[in-house]
């Protein structure tokens, strides 16, 4: 399963921001967003942080690092779903009319 410029990934806007579908891999050499990828029959972020996946220090790792991707505080990104599991859904606090094209367009950035 490698990056592909046609996997898209499908953004679910919910009541309080966008959930976002993400395959994490903890203890890993760094702390990056990999592309966008097929996973389980849809499409999800791949991101790697070196946290351990343990006490939740991989969610937390998960998080500050799709705030920082997204130039966003903090606070206003959590794990939302799959909390013990490497296939998650964070939740991008905010306008989801304003977020979608900010995620659009850092997804872009992402495509060679």
């Amino acid at each position: 399963m490698t990056p592909s410029a046609t996997v898209r990934l499908a953004l679910r806007r919910v009541a309080t921001g966008i959930l976002l579908p993400v395959r994490l891999t903890p203890k890993s050499s760094c702390d990056e967003i990999g592309g966008i990828e097929a996973f389980g029959g849809e499409a999800v972020l791949k991101a790697r942080v070196r946290a351990l996946p343990e006490d939740g220090g991989a969610n937390e790792a998960l998080a500050k690092l799709i705030a920082h991707w997204l130039k966003l505080p903090p606070s206003s990104v959590s794990v939302a779903q799959g909390g013990k599991s490497r296939m998650k859904h964070v939740l991008v606090e905010g306008d989801a009319a304003t977020l979608a094209p900010l995620i659009e367009a850092r997804l872009a950035d992402l495509v060679c």
